[in-house]
């Protein structure tokens, strides 16, 4: 692996391989020195063209639980918000001399044109509506830990696929190992492609909750509300909503995900949030174990 830049280039061994990993560098984090030496050297560039605090941090963490010097490049305010292109950026990463560039950006596909300008490795956080790899990562290994397989498992994801980067890298990753995925949305919320994913589709939330073993819930974008997408706020957490009722048909080892920012009431009611078997929590720190294991078998190796 040189990138990670799509959850559909990875083959079943490389996911196995980074989720393996990652478990191997979980313990170290249970350790009271949580630091390693294996990235030390290194420099890892943030390089985010859009908000995103809680994936900048886990990235800043994982890197620096490796001992690699971190530089963090926010777009905003910058000379990129002036008009400079990511070629020029790119350029300026290749002088300093990076050895991984995680970006973020709003284009999808930007990603892949920076894999083209720089030597080292691209880890994409999140392109456009395209794509979110790492995020698939960590929710995959958090449906492992808790269910011990990923083989066979009933994956639900509700909610706004159109314009979901992780329901799509979600797809990708799971189908590769194994698990089979229902979408579950309302038509107008549902990509024109999605014929063509590994994946099964249902309108109907309340059909598909008896059989699942893990139920993900994307956040509903309220900014997409006024444009017309389903009716109303009320409407949609009336009909793709996880409510205390809905929760009760699930099965009892049946586990319940989201990768946040979560709207509480909305498409996830508090008491689900908040029960043992939400990983929501967990998510979070799995997602410095996981891009720590991405960034290690990245750049970690010998022939750098």
């Amino acid at each position: 692996m040189k990138h990670l830049i799509s959850a559909g280039d990875l083959s079943r061994d490389e996911a196995l391989l980074i989720l393996d990993t990652a478990e191997e560098l979980a313990r170290v984090s249970e350790r009271s020195i949580k630091k390693l030496p294996t990235l030390r050297g290194r420099t890892v560039v943030n390089l985010f063209f859009e908000d995103s605090t809680r994936t900048r941090i886990s990235f800043e963490a994982a890197a620096k639980r490796l001992s690699a010097d971190v530089i963090n490049f926010s777009a905003k305010g910058s000379s990129v918000s002036k008009g400079e292109s990511l070629k020029d950026t790119a350029l300026t990463l290749e002088a300093m001399g990076a050895d991984a560039v995680v970006i973020r950006h709003g284009a999808s596909g930007a990603p892949h044109r920076l894999a083209n300008w720089v030597r080292g490795s691209v880890l994409n956080a999140g392109d456009g509506t395209h794509e979110h790899p790492t995020q698939a990562l960590l929710d995959a290994f958090s449906m492992r830990q808790r269910l011990g397989r990923l083989d066979g498992l009933k994956v639900a994801i509700v909610g706004d696929i159109l314009h979901s980067r992780v329901a799509r890298s979600n797809v990708l990753l799971l189908s590769t190992l194994g698990a089979e995925v229902t979408l579950v949305a309302p038509p107008t919320l549902l990509p024109v492609s999605v014929e063509r994913w590994p994946c099964q589709v249902s309108y109907d939330l309340d059909a598909v909750l008896p059989k699942a073993d893990v139920v993900m819930m994307l956040r509903v974008q309220l900014e997409r509300m006024n444009a017309a997408y389903f009716p109303s706020a009320r409407e949609y957490s009336r009909r793709y909503g996880l409510d205390r009722d809905r929760f009760a048909k699930l099965h009892d080892d049946a586990i319940v995900m989201h990768p946040g920012p979560m709207n509480r009431g909305m498409e996830i009611s508090a008491e689900v949030a908040d029960s043992p078997r939400s990983t929501i929590v967990e998510q979070v720190g799995n997602g410095v174990t996981v891009r720590m294991a991405a960034l290690y078998l990245l750049i970690g190796g010998e022939n750098q």
